[in-house]
């Protein structure tokens, strides 16, 4: 049985707890590591990366959703076998 963590934030040194329910949910997703920074440096590093690579630099590929059929356009190679989403469609799954 899994209990609470208490783990040390690798930027700023904070303890920080990783829950038995953040646990869960890293072991869904088949995540090995823990997590190694706490909620405040995640957050502001998610804030500083967010104009590191803007879209007008990305190649951008044209594609059917495999969801709605809508024509759209992605960010990245789509591979064969793969399902690829319009935004909506994508957004609605992750709900």
């Amino acid at each position: 049985m899994m209990q609470d963590k208490n783990l040390n934030c690798k930027d700023c040194g904070a303890e920080f707890a990783f829950t038995t329910r953040e646990q869960e949910f890293y072991a869904e997703r088949g995540f090995q590591n823990e997590p190694s920074r706490c909620k405040t440096c995640r957050d502001s590093r998610k804030r500083s990366n967010e104009g590191s690579a803007p879209m007008n630099n990305r190649e951008l590929h044209n594609v059917s959703c495999d969801e709605c059929g809508a024509n759209t356009q992605v960010p990245f190679k789509p591979t064969a076998g793969r399902p690829v989403y319009c935004r909506d469609c994508f957004s609605s799954k992750r709900r």
